[in-house]
Formats: C-alpha cells, structure tokens, sequence
C-alpha cells in the first residue's frame, strides 16, 4: 500500500534556498529572447502615442516588446507560425491566462489550489506539439525583467514543472539552455537538468500530479512515498522525478453490464471508453455526443459552473472529434450547458456511470480499435477502423463462428471469413497486429470454453 506526503524538516528532503550561485562572466548578462523574437514572434499592435509622455509611461521602457514580462493577457499568440490557426491560437491564449492567474499577474478570485492552473497551461503542449515552444517562450518571456519577486518565484515553479514535462523545438533549445544558463536563480540549474533528462528520457503524457506541484510550491525537489510492509513496518523511500506509472486495462469485455460492479465501472470501464468516444470511434448522434460531453464535464469538475465559459476551449476533450466540426463552437456550448442543467445535483461518480449506460446501447461497446491500411478486399475502403469485441469483427459484422483463420506479424494482420479456400481474405498493414491476433485468440478461447462447458451441463 502507498500513500503519498511530503516530509519537511528532514536531513533528506532537499530544498532550494536563494543562494548566491558561483558564476562565469556570461551570468552577468541574462539571456532573453530579444534576438529569437525578431525572426519567430508575430509583430506587436501598434500603440497610438499621445503628445504628452507621463512619468509613469517613461518608466514602462520596452513593455510594447513581446519577449518582455507583461501583466496584459495576450490576444494572440507570442509565434507568428500559431496566428493563421484558430483553434491552437485560442489554447496559446487560454493557457498564457492561466499562467497570469498562477504567478499573480492577473486577479482572480480563485486561489491557486493544487494543479488547477498546471493542468490548464500543460494540458495543451503534452497534445499538441506545435505549442510547447509558445508555453517555454509564454513563461521565459514572464521571466524576463520581472521586478514582482513573488511573480518571478511562482514562474520560475512554471518553468521547473515544464522543462520535466517536454522538450522545445531545435531552433528554441539553444535560447532556453542560455536562458536557463544565464540565471542566478538556484531554480534555474535545477531546471536545465531536468531538460537534459527529458532530452534523454522523452516527454511524459500527463500534467504535473498536485503532489509534485506542491513539492515545488515549497521549494523541494523530493517526493516521498510511505510504503506499508505486511510485518506492520513503513518505509520512506524517495520518488525519482522521472517515474512511471503502471496501468491495468479490462482485456475481454463479455459480460459487462454499467451499474452491476460500481467499483469495476468508476476505477476501470469509464477511463477505458472515454478515449474511444472522443477520438470519434462510436457512431454517435449529436445529442448524444451534447450529453455524454456534460457527463464528462461534470466528472471533471462536478457541480462548478466556472468552468463553462471555457468550454469552446476543452471542447477536443469534451465531445467526439469527428463531430467537432458539423457546429459552431457557440452551439456547443450551449448545447452541453443545457445538458449538464438537466443533471443538476448529480455527483461526478453518477457521471460516469450514467456515461457508460448511454454507450452501452451501442453495438460498438467494450470494443477494441485498431486503425489500418486494407489492398486486398476491393468492397472496402484503404484505410480501415477495425472494432474487436464480444460478438466478433465489426467490419460488416462476422462472428467469431465464420472466422475460420488469422495470422499476425511486425507489419501486417491476417484474417480468412469462411472457407479456407473459397474464403474472403483481408490483408491489414498495420504495427498492431500481435494485439489483433492475442485479442481474437482470446475471444475465441473464450467462447469454445464456454461451449464446451453447456455441452457438459447438457450431457449431465
């Protein structure tokens, strides 16, 4: 058993003080981003100057300057190359507001509680690339000449957190190595090493745990782990920043029903369609795509309205994205807000439940998915969406009984529907096609034993 807390105090934990950090000549300098905006930022608005300079306009210097900190939210993306798209401009702003909101730069009601903010600013580069560059540039630009001590603190957490997340592009890793270089901040270095571990390691999948976030709130680098052995004795044993995490997945769905084992349903059945669902695998309508989008809202943030407002932001991870397109953002939104009224009072656990009922309907449910590329069957298209579950191939549906053989290798997945000789055969490349095999092999094993086992209870 595992229980996660931090410990203070101890000789182990270790922390980072301010400390004066022995430097080299290029530290007196700090590196910014002044050079690599000229050629990768968009060009700033411009600004219509009035005939009289106040004292406090002069002293704002260079704030026009993209690369500089700033407490205004951004109307657009810092790199030009995000401008021209919509949808990655929206979660470029949506994220720098976050991070205004987690440093103090902009007012919230809100206190900055746990992962919260974290989720929000890492949520989008962990799934889409293109925006890693725009977050490591979002937080060195907070970075840059900010003279808010506790503004600069909280950025610099930002700054730790994400270079343990994902790496740059090419072009921005030299700027941030110099930028992490050139800091006197004792975070800084710490940083640069962790870049250098996800350089060798790779990106991770997931934001922050609010363990970890709340480690580096605190100025520690350490987490701790309680391990309980069965003598009744404990040990603490520190947790390397680079981890893993280990995932059990339902293989065979044959008598799943939604609401017969809660447990089953919330720790399992519900994480494992979710993914399906969004990734437009179901045929779903589009009212049913609007409530079983409020379900999953009210999973994420049960009975807060707050976030509503910010669902043409999180709508990838809200509805299907095959259905994303046929209307507007705006008519999503309300769509889904008058779908999660009508479960008012409903708890995050209900949600999933309720979730799972609605897909259950489907013949597609428990399936498994495996996108791959066809030349043999004429009558079917190149690329196929091939669904494995209970009651057999969901191509035009065969059951397991016509199924007569199939094959598997690296590149390539096997199957015969009939006879062996008159037989259709479907040819599929595809790099996943030793889970086909083991998928099929199991499903068919399992329904032989039970053949076996009411021929057995006839003859008796």
């Amino acid at each position: 058993m595992l229980a996660l807390f931090s410990i203070e105090g101890t000789e182990n934990t270790r922390r980072l003080y301010p400390q004066q950090i022995n430097g080299v000549d290029s530290r007196d300098k700090p590196h910014t981003l002044l050079e690599y905006a000229i050629d990768h930022f968009r060009t700033p608005p411009k600004r219509t100057m009035s005939k009289t300079l106040t004292l406090t306009s002069a002293r704002r210097g260079h704030t026009d300057e993209l690369w500089h900190h700033s407490r205004e939210p951004l109307k657009q993306p810092l790199l030009k190359k995000l401008v021209s798209k919509e949808e990655l401009t929206e979660e470029a702003c949506f994220a720098f507001n976050a991070i205004l909101k987690y440093m103090g730069d902009l007012p919230t009601k809100r206190p900055r509680i746990g992962n919260e903010y974290t989720d929000l600013i890492f949520d989008g580069p962990l799934k889409n690339e293109i925006l890693r560059d725009e977050i490591y540039c979002q937080i060195m630009k907070q970075l840059t000449d900010n003279r808010n001590r506790l503004s600069e603190e909280r950025g610099w957490e930002l700054m730790w957190l994400a270079t343990g997340l994902f790496i740059c592009s090419q072009s921005l890793l030299k700027e941030l190595t110099l930028f992490l270089r050139t800091r006197r901040h004792p975070i800084s270095q710490d940083s640069l090493q962790r870049l250098q571990k996800t350089l060798r390691n790779g990106q991770r999948k997931y934001p922050p745990h609010q363990v970890e976030v709340e480690a580096i709130q605190h100025k520690t680098t350490q987490i701790f782990h309680k391990v309980y052995f069965p003598d009744d004795t404990d040990e603490a044993r520190v947790m390397p920043q680079f981890t893993y995490q280990v995932f059990f997945m339902k293989k065979l769905w044959t008598n799943t029903v939604p609401g017969k084992d809660r447990n089953a349903d919330l720790i399992f059945h519900f994480h494992q369609e979710l993914p399906k669902l969004l990734r437009g695998y179901h045929k779903c309508m589009k009212e049913e795509a609007s409530r079983l989008a409020a379900l999953i809202y009210r999973v994420r943030f049960g009975e807060s309205k707050q976030e509503l407002q910010a669902i043409p932001q999180m709508l990838r991870e809200l509805v299907p994205g095959d259905l994303i397109k046929i209307q507007s953002f705006n008519d999503w939104k309300r769509s889904i807000i008058a779908a999660y009224n009508q479960d008012a009072g409903m708890s995050p656990e209900d949600a999933k439940i309720t979730f799972l009922k609605i897909v259950y309907r489907w013949p597609t449910f428990g399936s498994a998915f495996f996108e791959v590329k066809q030349s043999t069957e004429p009558n079917y298209p190149e690329l196929l969406l091939i669904a494995i579950n209970k009651h057999g191939d969901i191509l035009i549906t065969h059951p397991f009984t016509r199924i007569s053989n199939w094959s598997s290798g690296n590149t390539y997945f096997h199957m015969t529907i009939g006879n062996l000789v008159r037989g259709s055969k479907l040819l599929c490349e595809t790099s996943l096609g030793y889970k086909m095999d083991d998928l099929l092999t199991s499903y068919i094993s399992l329904m032989l034993t039970n053949m076996n086992k009411q021929r057995t209870i006839r003859i008796k």
